[in-house]
């Protein structure tokens, strides 16, 4: 990881931070390990702001394509990501809870900021959120295994009738 992706969160969220960028697959180790190979790259962005309560926030958006196992038919396929969230930040987990209580909003994550924060960590925490929980093709390419596995199968009844010759 590079040592630029460090940032004190609180300082980034008050000065309306802004950085982006883009990183191959192959730098992310935990997300390499969920795809098919480490082929492709995450396009970054995190945005710092104050929310209109006075908290520190973050908008991170992640983009890229990475190459996943469709669980269907086995085969790799390019998957398209695309997230955007909403972090804000609490000085530890209690302010965090206060927060997040003060906030109500499903849509906005609270956790804990720090002021040597690794935004490729959190890039990565983000692009591994918006991999699908089963991947899969919208239609597999190629069936052939498939519909031959599927074609193999013989109803009982099938079996009876071959009996009775």
């Amino acid at each position: 990881m590079q040592a630029m992706s460090v940032i004190d969160a609180f300082d980034f969220s008050r000065s309306n931070g802004s950085r982006s960028g883009v990183t191959p697959v192959a730098e992310m180790a935990r997300l390499a390990k969920e795809c098919a190979d480490a082929s492709g790259s995450v396009t970054w962005q995190v945005a710092g702001g104050t929310s209109k309560h006075g908290f520190p926030q973050m908008r991170l958006t992640v983009d890229g394509t990475v190459q996943l196992v469709c669980q269907r038919c086995m085969q790799p396929y390019a998957h398209h990501l695309a997230s955007s969230t909403l972090l804000m930040l609490g000085k530890d987990d209690e302010q965090a809870d206060e927060i997040e209580q003060i906030v109500d909003d499903e849509t906005v994550d609270v956790i804990v900021g720090t002021r040597d924060m690794d935004l490729m960590y959190l890039v990565e925490d983000e692009a591994l959120l918006a991999l699908p929980h089963t991947p899969k093709h919208d239609v597999c390419p190629d069936t052939a295994l498939l519909d031959s596995l599927q074609s193999e199968k013989k109803s009982p009844f099938e079996g009876l009738k071959d009996l009775k010759k």
